[in-house]
């Protein structure tokens, strides 16, 4: 399963609205940040075993998606951080984690 980037803030308030219907993973991403390259590896790591076939998976990169980023946190009243996988479930968050937090043991705590 492979993970989709977002850069609009039209696709974010798109998956916002589709998180009423299944499970939405968001992974704010540096792109410029050896601890948010280490969480992109652990995410893909999950993506490659047997994730979660109810849940959409969704990468912004924040550098050079800031209003996307920004607007996330804003919406889901999240500080923002980044590396960050949040989990949304009926346009809420409903799981979050930050740096080395992001491993792919955690995520499948959370989703499996």
């Amino acid at each position: 399963m492979n993970w989709k980037e977002i850069t609009t803030q039209d696709e974010w308030k798109n998956i916002l609205e589709k998180s009423a219907e299944r499970g939405q993973v968001i992974l704010k991403h540096s792109t410029t940040c050896p601890v948010s390259a280490n969480a992109l590896r652990e995410y893909e790591q999950y993506l490659k075993d047997t994730p979660n076939a109810d849940v959409d998976y969704t990468l912004v990169k924040v550098i050079e998606s800031r209003p996307v980023s920004n607007q996330i946190a804003e919406d889901l009243n999240e500080k923002h951080e980044s590396p960050q996988i949040i989990y949304i479930k009926d346009k809420a968050k409903y799981w979050t984690a930050s740096h080395w937090a992001v491993t792919t043991e955690h995520i499948k705590a959370v989703l499996d």
